[in-house]
């Protein structure tokens, strides 16, 4: 069964079945991983994989990664011409070598490029160690640019840079996979594709063929990542400290709010690491974005916010209104050519530069009636 919802022009169509796709953690399995991982042996019946200090691990992973992109080319030629090129274009082949073991130079240069030179290198810092990543942008597509926080349409396929090139992971049809998880009932991506989504837009436009969606001019590239940013000591690719590379499409997003509570989530990153878990006003364990009262003041913080309801007439040739400053959609339907929108805007009674849904001297609740 499946649900169709519109957002920002796009048609979304969500599977209500979930599907646990490898590149999905859940917060309990990403804390059980990052402590140890035990696995059957045959021969010893359980064997447990050392946890490896992630400072020493990323030079180790970093090294792997060089050594990959400096002896590895894609097909840069192919996407020269034509549009909405598939993961599926993207080829990459190793150098030979001669006799000796030494590479040898990559053929047709006007056709293909080294990888290392094409890709972008970025450094974060995650669970204390400093990562670096590489992304390759093939394209970077014509729509919008999602936040860490919420949820993407794509296709991808996962494989191991550590273990000749092995395919963990593919997604041929479109699929949902949200970012960010609320830590008990949904399930977030591994911390690199929070960082590397963020930086492609989705299709400028989209339609159909025989029944299928079509997408033009989406967001098609490559990331290859350490194993502190993908699955570490885990070994949901069949491996540990694993290095991985990710072809994708991105085609499609939606903003995320997690607890419904008007406020989307990436603005509950209050300090601004892309990270929402360290972000508790009241202390109460549970981050703002799935907290229903962010300040614990008793009023919840959707009625510390001011609703506004719109009407858009598109058969009068009506625009839809421009938002103001802190202003933000909650929800909207469509019926015979009228749009009714619901936003949410966030009120600083008192003028302190405290939101009042973050001020616990201020309870004032915009909704009673």
């Amino acid at each position: 069964m499946n649900a169709v919802k519109n957002y920002g022009g796009f048609l979304r169509i969500i599977s209500i079945t979930m599907k646990i796709k490898t590149l999905k953690l859940s917060l309990l399995l990403l804390i059980v991983f990052s402590i140890f991982i035990s696995c059957k042996d045959d021969d010893e019946g359980i064997t447990t994989v050392e946890v490896e200090d992630r400072t020493e691990q990323q030079v180790k992973d970093n090294d792997s990664i060089l050594l990959y992109l400096t002896t590895h080319y894609y097909n840069s030629g192919f996407f020269t011409t034509g549009t909405n090129h598939k993961y599926t274009d993207i080829e990459i082949t190793e150098l030979e070598v001669d006799e000796n073991g030494e590479y040898l130079p990559m053929p047709n240069p006007s056709e293909n490029t080294m990888l290392i030179d094409a890709v972008d290198s970025y450094t974060t810092t995650y669970l204390e160690a400093d990562y670096v990543y590489y992304v390759l942008n093939i394209n970077q597509g014509g729509g919008m640019a999602p936040k860490f926080t919420d949820e993407v349409r794509v296709r991808y396929e996962g494989s191991s840079i550590n273990n000749d090139n092995d395919v963990f992971d593919v997604i041929s049809t479109p699929e949902e996979l949200a970012l960010f998880g609320d830590g008990f009932t949904t399930f977030g991506t591994i911390r690199a594709w929070q960082l590397v989504m963020p930086l492609f837009n989705t299709a400028d436009s989209f339609g159909f063929d025989n029944g299928s969606i079509t997408y033009n001019n989406f967001g098609l590239g490559i990331m290859f990542i350490p194993s502190g940013l993908g699955y570490f000591s885990g070994t949901s690719t069949g491996y540990s400290y694993d290095n991985l590379m990710f072809k994708f499409e991105m085609l499609q997003y939606e903003i995320k709010d997690h607890d419904n509570d008007g406020i989307p989530s990436y603005l509950e990153d209050l300090d601004n690491d892309t990270d929402v878990f360290d972000d508790d006003t009241d202390e109460d364990d549970f981050p703002n974005y799935i907290d229903f009262d962010d300040d614990a003041d008793g009023v919840n913080t959707f009625n510390e916010l001011l609703s506004t309801y719109y009407t858009v007439d598109t058969n009068i040739g009506e625009e839809e209104p421009v938002y103001g400053v802190g202003e933000y959609e909650y929800d909207r339907s469509v019926t015979g050519g009228v749009i009714t929108i619901k936003t949410v805007t966030v009120m600083d009674s008192n003028s302190d530069g405290i939101p009042d849904y973050l001020d616990e001297s201020i309870a004032i609740d915009y909704n009673a009636e």
